[in-house]
């Protein structure tokens, strides 16, 4: 359901967010340039903390898992403080060719929306607010690392460590989510199961259990589980892999599945459904075992909160209305320890985590203005706290 336009320029920061529109693109394309694999995102680092040292925010510094923190220090530092976030890595590999191009007011490139944007637009938020008067809080800026895939929320959850105990609310920034107030984070458990066999010769050992035939036949009983419809809860085998050969019977082969649901209640009884069916299905021949992989944290704030007011009224101010919404973000990480967190978006855009991703150069400048809104009430609410 596409964002409803109500009116136009009703924001205050409209202004500066029309001039910054085009500097925040041309760094968004300029950040997109630079290869940031999961677990591979210290170039893109050193070029955000390089940023961050110009616009003269303080306790500048990159810690072990590429996490690049900024602090701007407010005039109530006794306060709980505003933490800014968006995640720096992509989903492509090193070698993925990231050559842009334009068509019309779209602009294409592999991570540009998902999530290079925003990691511009963070620090559109950086350079313009250091130029102002000291906020009532502090707000700490991070450029998080390892959101994507198997990453599993390891930049934030190091980062919320460091900052938890000092964040009063979390603004989390996603390049293609404008229009949307995500206020809750679904928990997601990620398994990778292997199954492993004496293999042997295809012609000559012909009868031995194999890993593949094993895994596959397990595959195809876990596909006849139907998950809970409320709440909502799904699953995917996104990856299968395994064998030594062609005419080899496999000793090994593993698969990994993603499943996620709204509750965390509800993915733990589908997992114990689908360990219960692996478990059954080990015979003298195979056996299998299952690692966790992945496992980001549930937790919601109600519709009622006023940092998801705040976010409505901010999308309101530039003349769009929220939608309300669900997903896993960043913001899992603090919502799941009971801090309130509320990701927003940059512009909007399509094809994400395929080399054709787009985003639309028009709705830039809005979204910008709806992020400084934001933050303006973030930061005025928790200084009123």
């Amino acid at each position: 359901m596409p964002a409803r336009r109500l009116a136009h320029d009703l924001t205050p920061e409209a202004g500066w967010a029309r001039q910054a529109a085009a500097w925040t693109i041309d760094q968004g394309r300029a950040i997109q340039s630079i290869a940031a694999p999961t677990f591979a995102e210290g170039q893109r680092a050193a070029w955000v903390e390089a940023a961050f040292r110009s616009y003269g925010l303080s306790d500048v510094a990159t810690d072990a898992v590429f996490n690049v923190f900024g602090h701007l220090h407010g005039s109530a530092a006794s306060r709980p403080a505003l933490l800014i976030t968006a995640h720096t890595d992509t989903i492509f590999n090193a070698d993925t060719d990231l050559t842009q191009r334009t068509e019309g007011g779209l602009l294409y490139g592999p991570g540009l929306g998902d999530n290079s944007i925003a990691v511009a637009a963070l620090l559109a938020l950086a350079r313009e607010l250091t130029r102002r008067v000291a906020p009532p809080v502090d707000i700490w800026f991070v450029a998080t690392s390892r959101e994507e895939g198997l990453g599993d929320l390891g930049g934030m959850k190091a980062a919320f460590e460091r900052l938890g105990a000092k964040t009063g609310a979390v603004l989390n920034i996603e390049g293609l989510a404008l229009g949307h107030v995500y206020h809750g984070g679904i928990a997601v458990r990620r398994l990778k199961v292997t199954a492993a066999a004496g293999g042997g010769h295809s012609w000559l050992h012909y009868g031995r259990p194999s890993a593949i035939h094993a895994l596959v036949a397990l595959c195809g009983k876990l596909l006849q589980l139907v998950p809970p419809l409320t709440p909502r809860t799904t699953f995917n085998i996104g990856l299968i892999e395994g064998g030594d050969a062609v005419n080899a019977i496999a000793s090994r082969a593993a698969c990994w599945l993603d499943l996620r649901s709204e509750t965390s209640s509800a993915l733990a009884g589908f997992e114990d459904a689908i360990r219960g069916i692996i478990s059954d299905d080990a015979s003298d021949g195979v056996a299998f075992t299952i690692d966790v992989v992945g496992d980001r944290p549930a937790g919601n704030i109600p519709v009622t909160h006023p940092l998801v007011q705040i976010g409505i009224q901010a999308l309101a101010a530039v003349g769009v209305e929220a939608i309300l919404d669900t997903g896993s973000t960043d913001a899992n990480v603090p919502l799941a320890a009971g801090c309130p967190a509320i990701t927003l978006g940059v512009t909007r855009g399509g094809n994400a985590h395929r080399t054709d991703e787009f985003i639309e150069s028009a709705p830039v400048a809005a979204g910008l203005a709806h992020l400084m809104t934001a933050v303006q009430l973030a930061q005025r609410d928790l200084a009123e706290g």
